[in-house]
């Protein structure tokens, strides 16, 4: 359920991908009372196969970040663009994992937030990819929040699993997901344990997905915090 707080700031905008070759949404939320978010650090959305930027406002992302806040995790901001359906990986000259790790953050300083302090998180198409960009830039993130990530015990985020050592990762996976088996196996794969997460009842879908936000956003605030 979406939680019962302002928005705050939400903003979604058009913006030139020269890593996709095209204009995408580009999404971004200040947790209220915070003002344009100047100084925050920042945490990078992912976006699965079924929802896009456009659709997160809708989704109660601002006001969820609001709520987590507001419990206590110390603020950030959401920063989001549409990567499209390939995984989150380059293809035929269209990459977004470059818009994720180039882009976005480029975008991000022209706000004045703070791509010092930068977080991932995902759910679906969208965890595997977040977990992919950690590997990829071992020292680019300080965690990673993957929701049900679309991950195989023979793809490259799973086989690359050491890569994430030194990275904190959380992951939620509910027992009626495809996917459950295949994350539990990811999360025996890590080379330290899983620094936030669960699994429990749930599907692949934002009806569970929405009911690990909470926790998930304390995670990542934590993370983000100074020093």
């Amino acid at each position: 359920m979406v939680p019962d707080a302002p928005a705050g700031v939400e903003r979604l905008e058009r913006r030139w991908s020269k890593a996709r070759g095209r204009e995408v949404d580009f999404y971004t939320a200040v947790p209220a009372g915070h003002g344009a978010g100047r100084g925050l650090p920042v945490c990078l959305i992912l976006h699965g196969g079924s929802k896009t930027p456009a659709d997160f406002a809708k989704l109660g992302l601002g006001r969820f970040l609001t709520d987590a806040v507001r419990r206590g995790a110390p603020p950030f901001v959401l920063a989001g663009a549409d990567g499209g359906r390939l995984f989150w990986r380059p293809s035929a000259g269209d990459d977004p994992q470059r818009l994720v790790h180039d882009e976005i953050p480029f975008w991000c300083r022209a706000r004045a937030f703070d791509t010092t302090r930068m977080a991932a998180w995902g759910w679906s198409m969208g965890g595997y990819g977040a977990l992919l960009l950690a590997e990829a830039f071992p020292s680019f993130l300080r965690a990673v929040a993957a929701f049900s990530p679309a991950v195989r015990p023979d793809d490259d985020v799973t086989r690359n699993a050491s890569l994430l050592r030194g990275t904190p990762v959380g992951l939620w996976c509910g027992d009626d997901d495809g996917y459950s088996d295949d994350v539990r196996h990811l999360a025996g794969r890590l080379p330290e344990p899983m620094a936030a997460g669960s699994f429990g009842p749930g599907r692949h879908n934002f009806g569970y997905w929405s009911r690990c936000v909470p926790d998930a956003f304390d995670f990542l605030g934590g993370a983000l915090r100074p020093g």
